[in-house]
């Protein structure tokens, strides 16, 4: 029982956390409601959090706000939670479940540039993509990538000129933006021989802190082992792959229902 009640009170103070960071200050009395306990369990609460310095409280009764003490623990999280270091894992792991060449891409100077590459052990070894800069129009990645711009950010891009490297590369801005919102709408982009002949790739969109796209985890592999039909099921393990790095990332998905 006491496990229980240790457990349950690391588990409320935690929600106090996540209360004060959404809604900045909260009193007492509407921290005990959120939590639907007594107002004397969230003074308790505060109190024990204020001891760490993670709240602090203006005065006797006064409203709480997030403390110093969160910025020391930020600041001892930072370095591990760098993009490569955690995406490494969790895209070593999909490429040996995938059987193709895994990268991670994040946006530069109107390029895309891949920070991160894993390849299965029964995959044909190809090109080391890292550090290279690619473009954003005829892959997946790139197009996941342009997909979540702001408008301010896309019309230049899409303005520009764009080299048609296949036949199957698409230049139009209109075909393009719609595009951006099926993978918008769907949380994929694939590009079909649109890059090389005989190259397809699916690209999911990686998520900071803030819920914002911080880069895209992408899977390539050639037409005759990942046809375009194919192309949805590795989707699919690349969205379970691309929220597991956003979570690693401090990424809280919203849950529904």
């Amino acid at each position: 029982m006491v496990e229980n009640g240790t457990v349950q009170s690391v588990e409320r103070a935690a929600q106090v956390m996540e209360i004060l960071a959404r809604e900045g200050t909260a009193g007492v009395g509407e921290i005990a409601r959120e939590l639907g306990v007594h107002g004397s369990t969230a003074s308790r609460l505060l109190a024990a959090l204020e001891a760490y310095e993670l709240v602090e409280r203006d005065g006797d009764g006064g409203r709480s706000r997030l403390g110093v003490g969160v910025l020391r623990l930020a600041a001892a999280t930072r370095n591990g939670l760098d993009l490569t270091a955690q995406a490494g894992p969790v895209c070593d792991a999909l490429a040996e479940e995938l059987g193709e060449t895994v990268n991670v891409a994040v946006l530069r100077d109107g390029s895309a540039v891949n920070v991160y590459q894993a390849q299965g052990r029964r995959t044909v070894a190809l090109h080391n993509w890292v550090g290279d800069r690619t473009v954003l129009h005829a892959t997946s990645s790139g197009k996941m990538l342009m997909a979540h711009l702001s408008t301010t950010a896309l019309e230049p891009l899409l303005e520009a000129p764009r080299e048609r490297f296949t036949p199957a590369t698409v230049t139009s801005a209109e075909a393009l933006q719609r595009q951006f919102a099926e993978a918008r709408e769907r949380g994929w982009a694939v590009a079909i021989e649109e890059f090389e002949e005989g190259l397809n790739a699916a690209a999911a969109p990686i998520r900071g802190p803030e819920g914002e796209v911080i880069a895209a985890v992408s899977a390539a592999g050639p037409a005759y082992r990942l046809a375009a039909e194919e192309l949805p099921r590795v989707a699919e393990a690349l969205v379970r792959a691309a929220a597991e790095i956003s979570r690693r990332l401090g990424h809280r998905a919203e849950v529904t229902g």
